[in-house]
């Protein structure tokens, strides 16, 4: 082995040992600070499948009313349409999958914040550590509901356009089932608002405890 060889091996080394020295020595905050972002970032994927999501569904409801609108007489036209409608309809699961993914690796991952919580020393700060872990956990329960209620409303939808494809199809089963569906989407609709409080709620205990652990963040730093 050479000198130069056997100089770089010793500066590995002597590197190697400082950043894992930098690793240790970090705050049971900035530890936290570190989880939280990873957090964010994490649920950046559920973030970018809202707008597609919004759009699918605004089609799909086009679809829905040119079906209503037509007579059996038209049936071939019928069935062109919910065929369509059932494509978009696989398109809105496929978003409605990745977002769920993403809410549950962010879970997981917000999940380690029991142990730093546990050895804050500041009991004020751990107070403050703690509300903020419940009201996310919160929020992931809120989420839970709200995915389960969405996935029942794709099935219901699902059944709706295959029974629009059946020519025996009566009135009466279509009215039952469109009301299953308006209180599919009412418990959606409550199941959401209680996701986007839990949300905020979270979000402001988030940056008191920034605050509080003496953390600064993007917002704070611009306001300087």
């Amino acid at each position: 082995m050479s000198i130069l060889q056997k100089n770089h091996l010793a500066l590995l080394f002597i590197m190697t040992v400082v950043f894992l020295t930098a690793c240790f020595n970090k705050t049971n905050e900035e530890k936290m600070y570190e989880t939280l972002e990873k957090v964010v970032s994490l649920e950046k994927t559920f973030a970018a499948q809202q707008d597609p999501l919004v759009k699918i569904e605004k089609q799909e409801k086009e679809l829905y009313e040119k079906i209503m609108n037509l007579g059996m007489k038209e049936y071939d036209e019928i069935v062109k349409l919910s065929d369509q409608a059932l494509s978009l309809l696989e398109k809105r699961t496929e978003l409605i999958d990745k977002e769920h993914e993403s809410i549950e690796a962010s879970k997981k991952e917000f999940k380690k914040l029991s142990q730093p919580i546990k050895k804050l020393e500041d009991d004020q700060l751990k107070k403050l550590a703690k509300k903020l872990y419940d009201t996310m956990i919160d929020r992931y329960q809120s989420y839970d509901e709200l995915y389960l209620h969405y996935m029942d409303s794709i099935e219901l939808d699902r059944q709706l356009y295959e029974m629009f494809k059946d020519e025996q199809l009566t009135l009466e089963q279509l009215e039952e089932h469109v009301t299953a569906i308006n209180k599919a989407y009412t418990k959606i609709l409550d199941a959401n608002k209680k996701f986007n409080e839990e949300t905020d709620k979270y979000n402001k205990i988030k940056r008191s405890f920034y605050k509080e652990s003496g953390i600064e963040i993007e917002d704070q730093k611009n306001k300087k």
